[in-house]
């Protein structure tokens, strides 16, 4: 994992340093963890999980980049920069990169076209991306 993409993204304006706050961090996890167990209530419907899912993995991916001192403005960038921050495979922040779309699509369209498979596929990686940032040390 290297930090230098970050920095590059720095230099161009796409990124923002500031340092981490460990209040911030533990904020940012468990919401995520809140989500994850919402998502997973008997009777919600598909849209409900995947919003919950969706939350969650993008407060764990800011957590990522809060915890290594950087700050976005753009909710995607959070997504492609997994890699750097917690060596995610590219495969897999580019589903979540899909469902970033698709949640703009429902939030500016009204139109939320989810599937079961994309779905686990999306909670799946959140857990992955959970167990991932757990395991930062301290702030």
């Amino acid at each position: 994992m290297t930090l230098e993409t970050l920095e590059n993204l720095v230099k161009i304006g796409k990124l923002k340093k500031e340092p981490a706050d460990q209040k911030e961090f533990d904020r940012m996890l468990n919401s995520a963890r809140r989500g994850i167990n919402d998502a997973k209530v008997k009777g919600i419907s598909e849209d409900g999980q995947f919003s919950f899912v969706y939350g969650a993995a993008h407060g764990l991916a800011l957590a990522a980049l809060r915890w290594h001192g950087y700050r976005s403005d753009n909710r995607y960038l959070v997504f492609q920069c997994l890699e750097q921050t917690t060596g995610l495979e590219n495969a897999k922040w580019r589903v979540l990169d899909k469902c970033h779309q698709l949640r703009n699509h429902a939030e500016y369209e009204g139109l939320l076209e989810i599937t079961p498979q994309l779905l686990q596929e999306i909670a799946d990686i959140t857990e992955e991306l959970l167990q991932l940032v757990s395991h930062f040390d301290p702030v």
